[in-house]
């Protein structure tokens, strides 16, 4: 695939951005969890269940409290990204000189707020190179994989999709991103179809070396 048109990488954060084994999204998930339980008190067995429907049905959990339990978003972002990535996320210098090495505009393009984005770059090091963070405030009242949440997005950096791609973990994402004629690459343990399939972003460069 032919990538050298491409002039802005949207690359997600969580499970794309650092490895999907480091523990840290295991953390924001148990926070989750216990927001659930602690502040709607769920049952604690339901919540799998009910976090998984409303994932599904409204393409994050946050979207799914919002609707069906009027939940504040302020107040479940700062519940839920109130762990310490500092003891699982460190400064990859080797995450660095492959982003550095790409000469696209790069933004990050995430269902987390701004505060958990810029804490994530800046334990990975890799803050300098990342143009802007487009978070969930930006995209409000929508969220990836909504297709609105993508026009936004577009809208915010001023780039036709044909000239962006679109690094992420969610099939559901990349979806939407191939819908609007985007380039997409599909990383870490899930794969999608029509998009080249990379362990680690640190092999993001040998699709461009092509």
């Amino acid at each position: 695939m032919n990538f050298h048109h491409i002039r802005c990488l949207l690359i997600d954060l969580d499970d794309t951005l650092y490895p999907q084994n480091s523990g840290a999204w295991d953390m924001i998930r148990e926070r989750i969890n216990r927001f659930m339980i602690e502040e709607l008190h769920c049952p604690p067995e339901d919540v799998p269940q009910l976090r998984h429907r409303l994932w599904q049905q409204y393409g994050t959990t946050l979207r799914g409290l919002q609707t069906e339990y009027t939940v504040d978003m302020d107040a479940f972002l700062d519940f839920v990204h109130d762990v310490p990535l500092e003891d699982v996320l460190k400064s990859d210098p080797s995450l660095a000189l492959k982003l550095q090495s790409l000469p696209q505009r790069k933004i990050i393009f995430t269902n987390a707020n701004a505060y958990h984005a810029n804490h994530v770059v800046d334990l990975l090091g890799v803050s300098h190179l990342f143009e802007d963070v487009i978070d969930i405030y930006a995209i409000a009242p929508h969220c990836k994989p909504e297709i609105d949440a993508f026009e936004i997005a577009l809208n915010k950096i001023n780039e036709d999709p044909s000239n962006c791609m679109l690094i992420d973990d969610s099939p559901k994402n990349l979806d939407t991103a191939v819908s609007l004629g985007m380039k997409t690459v599909c990383v870490g343990s899930r794969r999608h179809d029509g998009s080249p399939h990379i362990e680690s972003i640190l092999q993001l460069n040998s699709l461009f070396n092509k």
